[in-house]
């Protein structure tokens, strides 16, 4: 039998490619490139799993394949070595996060090459290498120096931008920008000290510093992306991440948003990421519009400008009516008492009184006026709450000294309030209507309204808010602000304020991804403070609530509970108006289930469908100036800073508080040496440990490092040119490889690695120093391995099981189980024999025996009672038997076990577990084969099993099954260090492939690895004669054996151009067993199929490539042709009848005449049977499907 020594084969090999650099790869424009990356991966600790090579596989095949075709391949492999692990080990050992990470990337490298991937290994990058982080800290520079001109789409460098402030000023500048950019003149920017230019230069820059809200982790010390939080709590190890204001570096990847979006349909990607960056992008179309604040406060009270009770009441109950907020601008207490007094004036008015009323009434005066109106102890006759202006008609009582005295401390106190006070006489009504009228409307006109107006009467102090439904704006009844929103601090009353800074305390703390999620519970405090809705004038109230972010939109959402969820649940949940503004939603208990149609009580547009509404409201915002038409986006500009050690300096240095680039020639920037690696005493960054580390001695340098996705965010570049010292990559190198053709890895990546990649790539192609706009031109991304967990089954020693035991043995002696005497429950009972049989555990019957015999005594005086313990039943229940026994015959008893008795660990296999109860625990999945435990293993795996007992089935133990995500705390990782010393990694790569489908999640399991193993022994095996000698023929092929070369040609070559990996699997075993079963060894046939094979077997193909005489690798041959002309069939298998019945199958061939056909079949020999001796009538020829003999 022909040997397959495949650990001598492949350590033979992989020594060969490494030492006579099969792998490396130069630029050669004589033949296309092709760019095939893996995502590299960061070097744990705990090294490789099996889940780890899928995708690493799949790039290879393809890599090689694509050799085999004649194309250049870049093939590379580097470590994205920065990172928290490394980190977290050296605070807790003081080992340099340095040795941690070398040490580790060896292992990987280790791993990696075992399993005989064609890596171009010069080409290496580790991102913590300072030749590398250097051009990490390059790019850096190159954004701080750069803005996002909206003009020319693209980034530019900052000096175009500071040549026309020198200019003009910013006022014609078109760009991406912070939102509180003031505008400037040229002198004033020539006038500006170098502080202020700087300040107003990091407004403008693609990286720059701000305050911002992040993610702040006190126990690893720094800052986290939003995708390394889950559930509130860091990924990595679980700590607690609480939300802060931090001063951070920024990079302002939301002057990309449109192009980052744009350009997805130009790239070869599946549609879940995309559609994952298009949500995470979140592009939505609105309108900003400005909610202006109230005077805070019109009144005082926590019922301060709410609708009044009794109509708010009224309203809510009544869905026919419009809702209307009518502002209470007095006390409840007070209006008690002045309410009659209102209502008696407006029933019985002067004629001068009627007559204005009547006029501003009906004229279009663009505000609205109340009359009889209370304001705190007084009633005034007509007021435009708007506009805070008071209109009194006077008649002859007023020209009285001392009521004159008493309209002076009157109109002294409402000016005091805010209000303006104007008087005309009963006659200036009656007599000159229209002057009284031209002189309110000059007022009104002059006079700014409350939407004009902010708090204590300034001007212009407004909450913004972006909506994509502004139709709807007539049912926004409430305003929400995030918690963390600059204002809420400013607005919230004094009686407010406890609860606001509790509830903003809590809400801070938690994830903005937990906010986001948690849809079920509502939540929210009211500041006390109100705004204005620009379209009805009316005071809305406005809340704080964490389902609201500070960072997305403008922090602040208006409610419309009638046409929103979450709005809606918000509303019920603490009471607030809900008006209905769609057409058939007034009497839906849940009126958001419409979210279309014609608008209701929505003023001017009433009747109007959505789109029109949407447009009309916009117009109308725009032309009244209080808002505009709005593109928004979810993509939030990315926090650059972490505050911990193991990262790329910031190549920054602070002069009287402005940031300045270092020199290019300080390049790079390298980690200073500190004592430990924890922030300082005063809570400063680690990095400001270092001692005497400041820019030419004397300069502070930011103590804060880069994230850990900057350096993964260009190194596909690098591999492009990873040893040049001058540039990051040289301009012709990068034209030659351009992007990544094949980029493969995970789809968790797709809204942080890939979208600052993208991110990075688009700027530097905008500043001309690359030449491709995206990275990844096809991306797959794979699926997950999945654990294959074992488990054993303990078996629980509980009463109920003991009982259930014991009973097998006492039922037969005459005893009843569970008998209640009184309010007692006995276990056993012998009601001749007056014997009593109590189970309980052994510490219970030491500590309370007496109190149990005292209480049987007193329930059955008569009867004997003795005690079994738990763990005397489940260890020795034959001695347990035998002291009931004796009690049962009169002899002298044990009442209570002699021993203490030690339960063992005691584990039932699978198909016997149902007798037990159990608790299922997770095994090794090394300690299994095929689901059978390795006993002895198992006992040596942990001390505290070194004792285990088993009950088996048939002498085994049996373990579960369960699929699960492959992780260390279910021990159902898989070595592929073990699965390559076992079965080699030939068989793991073919193995792996041939699971499934490469971007679905598929299961690990050992137990169907064996037969791809076998695959490759019946492959060693066509090349060996029964002896093992190498037995290969010169001879020519038949026609059966080049169509099964051909047809696997054909099968493998279409589906690697698909990417179908595991199908060509499927076709080379099927390849194997036709020619086995022809004892093909033809060297034709053979060597041909060795080059379709070498992509997903590189070792054993390698090996029998050379048996045949080649002395160049097999990386170097030809991939071979497809003819089409060897799959053409010759022959045709006929099934043959006689009357319509089946009688057998002649093979024929096609290219013969009818004639020939019929004299072939009627003298086959079992046709001859079945005719009997009589002549055929009929023979029915069918071509290339049946013959049937008429007899």
């Amino acid at each position: 039998m022909a040997e397959y020594h495949f650990r001598e084969i492949e350590a033979k090999w992989q020594k060969y490619w490494a030492e006579n650099n099969i792998y490396q790869t130069k630029e050669n424009t004589s033949k296309p490139k092709y760019y095939v990356l893996d995502m590299f991966p960061y070097p744990s600790g705990a090294g490789l799993h099996v889940g780890h090579p899928l995708g690493y596989i799949a790039s290879d095949v393809i890599a090689r394949y694509k050799r085999a075709k004649g194309f250049n391949v870049l093939h590379p492999m580097g470590f994205d070595s920065f990172g928290l692990p490394a980190e977290q080990y050296a605070i807790q050992t003081g080992q340099h996060p340095a040795i941690t990470t070398a040490e580790n990337i060896k292992r990987y490298k280790e791993q990696l090459k075992n399993i005989g991937f064609s890596y171009d290994w010069s080409r290496e990058v580790q991102t913590s290498d300072p030749a590398y982080y250097k051009w990490t800290q390059w790019i850096f520079m190159r954004l701080f120096e750069a803005w996002y001109n909206q003009k020319a789409n693209k980034a530019e460098h900052i000096h175009t931008l500071i040549a026309e402030f020198e200019k003009n000023g910013n006022l014609q500048v078109e760009a991406a920008c912070d939102e509180d950019t003031p505008t400037f003149t040229a002198e004033e920017w020539k006038n500006f000290s170098e502080k202020q230019r700087s300040d107003i230069l990091l407004k403008y820059r693609l990286t720059y510093l701000a305050n911002a809200y992040v993610n702040w982790c006190p126990a690893l010390g720094t800052v986290l992306a939003n995708d390394e939080v889950k559930d509130g709590v860091s990924e990595r190890g679980g700590y607690p991440v609480e939300r802060k204001l931090m001063r951070q570096w920024m990079m302002r990847i939301t002057a990309y948003a449109e192009r980052l979006l744009q350009d997805l349909e130009t790239l070869d990607w599946s549609e879940s990421i995309k559609e994952v960056q298009r949500n995470w992008i979140g592009k939505s179309m609105g309108a900003e519009v400005c909610f202006y604040l109230t005077p805070n406060p019109l009144s005082k009270g926590e019922g301060a400008i709410t609708a009044s009770q009794s109509i708010e009441k009224e309203n809510i109950e009544n869905k026919n009516t419009k809702h209307s907020f009518h502002w209470q601008t007095t006390s409840p207490e007070k209006w008690e008492k002045l309410k009659e007094f209102a209502r008696n004036n407006r029933k019985n008015p002067t004629n001068a009184e009627n007559i204005l009323w009547q006029a501003i009434r009906n004229r279009n005066l663009d505000v609205k006026f109340r009359r009889q109106h209370a304001i705190e102890n007084f009633i005034v006759d007509f007021v435009c709450l708007e506009k805070k202006l008071i209109i009194e008609v006077d008649g002859a009582v007023h020209f009285e000294k001392e009521q004159q005295e008493f309209d002076k401390i009157r109109t002294e106190y409402l000016n005091y309030l805010g209000y303006q006070v104007i008087r005309f006489t009963n006659s200036e009504v009656e007599n000159d209507l229209e002057k009284v009228l031209e002189k309110i409307k000059r007022v009104i006109q002059n006079t700014p309204s409350l939407l004009e107006r902010g708090l204590g009467g300034e001007v212009n102090k407004t909450i913004t808010v972006f909506t994509t439904r502004i139709d709807t704006i007539f049912g926004v009844t409430f305003l929400v602000l995030a918690p963390e929103h600059e204002l809420v601090s400013e607005i919230t009353t004094p009686d407010r304020k406890p609860e606001v800074e509790a509830y903003v305390e809590k809400a801070i703390n938690r994830s903005e991804r937990e906010r986001m999620s948690e849809v079920k519970s509502v939540s929210g405090v009211f500041t006390g403070a109100y705004a204005i809705n620009p379209f009805t004038k009316e005071p809305i109230p406005i809340w704080i609530s964490d389902y609201v972010l500070a960072g997305y939109g403008t922090g602040a959402v208006m409610g419309v509970p009638s046409s929103d969820d979450r709005d809606f649940r918000f509303a019920k949940f603490f009471g607030l108006p809900i008006v209905p503004v769609i057409e058939g939603t007034e009497h839906l208990e849940n009126p958001t289930e419409k979210k279309y149609g014609k608008m209701i009580n929505s003023g001017f547009l009433n009747g109007l469908d959505t789109q029109e509404a949407i447009e009309k409201a916009i117009q109308y915002a725009e032309e009244n100036g209080f808002g505009k038409r709005k593109i928004n986006y979810k993509l939030r500009d990315a926090v650059f800073s972490r505050q911990r050690y193991w990262g790329e300096p910031v190549p920054v240095y602070f002069k009287e508080g402005v940031p300045y680039l270092i020199d290019e020639n300080d390049l790079p920037l390298v980690l200073p040496k500190i004592d430990k690696y924890l922030p300082t005493e005063t809570g400063e960054p680690p990095l400001g440990r270092a001692e005497n580390w400041k820019y030419k001695g004397i300069y502070d340098y930011e103590l804060n490092t880069m994230p850990g996705w900057a350096g993964s965010s260009w190194y596909w570049l690098r591999y492009m040119d990873p040893h040049n010292g001058k540039e990051f990559v040289s301009k012709e190198k990068e034209q030659y490889w351009k992007n990544v053709d094949l980029y493969i890895g995970g789809a968790e990546h797709g809204t942080g690695h890939l979208l600052y990649s993208r991110f990075w790539n688009k700027v530097l192609y905008d500043l001309g120093y690359i030449s491709s706009p995206e990275p990844f031109q096809k991306m797959i991304n794979q699926g997950m391995i999945q654990g294959r967990s074992n488990f054993v089954y303990k078996v629980l020693y509980k009463e109920a099981q003991a009982h259930k035991r014991l009973a097998e043995y006492l039922l037969p002696l005459g005893f009843e189980a569970n008998v209640l005497p009184g309010d007692m429950q006995l276990d056993f009972v012998h009601k001749e024999k007056k014997v009593a049989v109590e189970i309980r555990s052994q510490s219970i019957i030491k500590e309370n025996w007496q109190n149990y015999l005292s209480k049987y005594a007193e329930f059955m005086p008569d009867c004997q009672v003795m005690f079994v313990s738990v763990e005397e039943i489940f260890t020795n229940v034959e001695e347990a038997v035998l002291r009931v026994r004796k009690a049962l015959s009169g002899e002298e008893f044990v009442q209570f076990p002699e021993n203490d008795y030690e339960l063992p660990n005691l584990f039932v296999s699978y198909n016997l577990r149902d007798s037990y109860e159990t608790v299922a625990l997770h095994v090794d999945v090394n300690l299994v084969e095929n689901d059978v435990l390795d006993i002895d293993a198992f006992r040596k795996w942990r001390p505290d099993l070194a004792n285990a007992e088993f009950i088996l089935e048939e002498g085994k133990y049996i373990c579960g099954a369960e699929v699960e995500k492959m992780s260390k705390s279910k021990y159902n990782v898989v070595n592929p260090d073990n699965v390559v010393e076992r079965y080699g990694a030939d068989t793991l790569r073919l193995y792996e492939m041939f699971l499934g489908p490469l971007e679905q999640f598929k299961p690990w399991n050992t137990n169907g690895i064996e037969g791809t193993h076998k695959f490759l022994r019946k492959l060693w095996r066509l090349f060996h004669d029964e002896k093992g000698n190498f037995n290969v023929s010169e001879q020519e092929p038949t026609q059966a054996e080049l169509k099964i070369l051909h047809h696997t040609i054909k099968r493998v070559t279409e589906d690697i151009e698909r990417f179908s990996f595991n199908t060509p699997v499927s076709t080379f075993m099927i390849c194997v067993n036709e020619l086995t079963d022809l004892k093909c060894n033809k060297k034709s046939i053979l060597e041909p199929l060795l080059v379709l094979l070498a992509p997903y077997a590189p070792h054993i193909t390698e090996e029998l490539w050379h048996l045949l005489g080649h002395t160049e690798s097999i990386n170097f041959a030809t991939y071979p042709d497809y003819d089409e002309k060897h799959l053409q069939e010759s022959t045709f298998n006929y099934p043959i009848s006689v009357n319509g019945k089946l009688r057998t199958n002649i093979e024929i061939a096609l290219d013969l005449p009818q004639a020939d056909i019929e004299k072939i079949v009627l003298s086959n020999e079992i046709v001859q049977k079945w005719l009997e001796g009589k002549s055929a009538k009929k023979v029915i020829i069918v071509p290339k499907k049946i013959v049937n003999v008429v007899v």
